[in-house]
């Protein structure tokens, strides 16, 4: 077995394994936020503000695209850790090969119906007509990408499940550099603008995937899979889409939610709109920690169930918990200590400044609570309960949605604190118990299995 490019996790330190794993997904994406920033200022400094709304329509398409395919990766990655972890290398094989044919075929879909359909789409999202070109353009080259995109979260998927974080990472810092660089020759030097920046994301993604499967074909036997051997395995498949699909609603509920979410705060103004969107870039970085812990859970859990180390997955649970919980409530301190400096970051206007910290001072104190709602999350995927993961979803964003709605009106931009809050509370106060729950099931079923 080729340990230097994969991690057993079944074997070692806890809290060890959960931060080596959780800190270069945490830079990665960290570096993904700082990458998408530079992209927005390239294409709008230099294609103008027209070129800038057509991108911005065709991200909200890409990320639901994207939040779909690495739905189903996270499903893969489940049941391709267990396998890992169970030493069943015939089985993860059958799982990757399946997993990589459900990928092109799903990628040849998009692009036998995306192609043609673009404009279609932005005339059903009532896109400004100057835009509309520009942006059928830049969504079209972004269909034919399709598979560069599904094969990198395919095979970054695969590479967490056995447990190496950091070379997907690696790869995802080359694709944003050579991806800021296309821009900057596309766009701002060869005039190129929409054209350009679509030219510049494809190819960049391109590259990342090509780099992923290249590095798994060296070192990675575990993972190799010659392109004459893809099949789809019916048995996984089905279980790989049961998983995955589950995941994949959960992931595209949160933009959905966020966007009505945002749709009620701009009714406040434009100071308000603009003030929030500050608050949520804040954000976006401040739950990075939560997130990553949440990803290192899911891997450690899922390799320690394929191996019947049924003791070290709640032991891994309970340090995985402890671990986010500090780290929320050093977000807290940051975020409390810091909020007027933070929100200065983004704007001059005093109105913008206050209107930040207000939110601050009211949602502040309470980070912690994402941070242990992601552990669950972590726990739920880790151990196969799909249902529950998206159960726990669904609950918060729909209290967040609906407290939103309520409170707004009236309590401006903290009306959004307070309904965060609300969804946060209400997931952890029946996911906490149904964890308990569920380990209960585990361990009265596994001493049936093992009975006299």
């Amino acid at each position: 077995m080729s340990h230097r490019h994969t991690t057993d996790l079944t074997q070692g330190r806890i809290r060890n394994l959960l931060i080596q794993f959780a800190i270069p997904l945490m830079l990665g994406n960290l570096f993904q936020l700082s990458y998408n920033m530079v992209d927005t200022i390239v294409i709008g400094r230099f294609a103008g503000s027209t070129s800038l709304a057509a991108v911005g329509t065709c991200d909200q398409i890409m990320n639901l695209l994207i939040l779909g395919v690495s739905g189903v990766c996270i499903g893969a990655s489940v049941l391709m850790g267990n396998f890992f972890g169970a030493r069943d290398l015939e089985r993860l094989r059958e799982e990757m090969a399946t997993t990589l044919s459900l990928g092109l075929i799903f990628a040849a879909i998009v692009m036998a119906a995306g192609l043609p359909l673009a404009p279609a789409i932005f005339r059903l999202m009532n896109v400004q007509p100057e835009a509309l070109d520009e942006a059928s353009v830049y969504l079209r080259i972004i269909f034919l990408g399709m598979p560069f995109t599904c094969l990198y979260n395919i095979y970054g998927a695969a590479l967490r499940s056995v447990g190496d974080a950091r070379t997907p990472v690696r790869f995802l810092i080359v694709s944003c550099l050579i991806n800021i660089l296309l821009d900057l020759a596309l766009v701002a030097w060869a005039h190129l603008g929409v054209l350009g920046a679509a030219l510049a994301t494809a190819a960049a993604q391109g590259i990342s995937a090509l780099l992923c499967i290249r590095h798994v074909n060296r070192n990675v036997p575990e993972l190799r899979i010659p392109w004459k051997h893809l099949r789809i395995n019916g048995r996984l498949a089905r279980r790989t889409l049961s998983y995955g699909s589950l995941t994949a609603l959960q992931q595209c509920a949160q933009p959905i939610g966020n966007i009505i979410i945002q749709g009620s705060v701009n009714t406040l103004g434009i100071s308000a709109a603009a003030a929030y969107s500050a608050v949520r870039k804040i954000e976006d970085i401040g739950l990075l920690p939560g997130r990553s812990i949440s990803s290192a859970m899911t891997a450690f859990i899922a390799q320690n169930e394929g191996a019947g180390n049924h003791g070290r997955t709640e032991e891994g649970y309970r340090k995985g918990m402890l671990l986010e919980l500090l780290a929320g409530i050093c977000i807290s301190a940051v975020v409390l200590l810091l909020r007027r400096p933070l929100m200065s970051l983004f704007t001059t206007e005093d109105v913008m400044i206050s209107l930040g910290v207000h939110y601050f001072d009211i949602i502040g104190f309470c980070y912690w609570l994402p941070h242990l709602s992601n552990g669950l999350q972590g726990y739920y995927r880790g151990v196969g309960a799909m249902k529950s993961s998206l159960l726990g979803s669904l609950t918060q964003i729909s209290i967040r949605v609906i407290l939103t709605l309520l409170l707004v009106p009236t309590m401006g931009i903290g009306g959004v604190g307070v309904a965060c809050i609300a969804g946060w509370t209400g997931m952890l106060a029946w996911g906490l118990p149904w964890q308990k729950v569920l380990s209960r099931r585990a361990r009265e079923k596994r001493a049936v299995h093992d009975g006299p």
